[in-house]
């Protein structure tokens, strides 16, 4: 079973995306973790995100072993993470290592910008989280808050608001929910009643393609 959950910055689906792969028992990919780690990887060896051609390296090398997720979460390389993503070759690369994970049995779980759109338009369930931006800052900075940054709510606001920004209008793969995809806004939901409401949804669509 291949399940793909995307939606807007600080939606929440990379953590629900994990939870509802261990308990299914399904292999997980955060596909945005491997964006940040090709930015770092151009930034480490002294480029900027926007060389295409050190991008594309990095991308064609990728090796997810050993992700150090909070440095791959630092505000730098988030930035760099949203360039190198509109390199189309970057894309292509990651795609096929996006698809070659998700399509080996049993499946797997993928979290991301267009995994029901553009990476898997073939996944047995898509689902497309969001909520609103005030809704999706103040989660996030409570996060923030939570590992000891700065209580900057109306920074992580803007932050969020120019994310949905690039992410909806840059050329290449552009974020939106797909055709057949279930959209759930969470902005009134717990994150437990948002795991339910998931399982609840793969029940349905898993039985449906039966």
């Amino acid at each position: 079973m291949i399940i793909a959950i995307d939606g807007p910055a600080a939606s929440g689906k990379g953590t629900i995306a994990k939870q509802v792969a261990a308990i299914y028992g399904l292999p997980h990919l955060d596909t945005g973790l491997i964006y940040r780690a090709v930015a770092k990887a151009v930034l480490d060896a002294g480029y900027a995100p926007d060389n295409v051609e050190k991008a594309i390296d990095a991308a064609i090398a990728l090796d997810p072993r050993g992700f150090d997720e909070s440095a791959l979460k630092a505000p730098a390389i988030t930035e760099a993470a949203s360039v190198v993503a509109a390199i189309p070759e970057v894309r292509q690369a990651l795609m096929n290592y996006q698809r070659a994970f998700a399509t080996k049995p049993p499946g797997a779980v993928l979290d991301g910008r267009d995994i029901g759109t553009v990476v898997l338009p073939d996944a047995d369930v898509k689902i497309f989280l969001t909520a609103s931006p005030e809704t999706r800052a103040t989660r996030r900075n409570d996060q923030n808050v939570a590992a000891g940054l700065a209580d900057d709510y109306e920074g992580v606001l803007a932050d969020v608001r120019r994310r949905d920004h690039l992410d909806s209008t840059r050329a290449v793969s552009p974020l939106r929910a797909a055709s057949d995809a279930v959209v759930v806004d969470t902005s009134a939901m717990t994150e437990s009643e948002v795991i339910a409401h998931l399982l609840q949804l793969v029940k349905q669509r898993s039985e449906a393609v039966r």
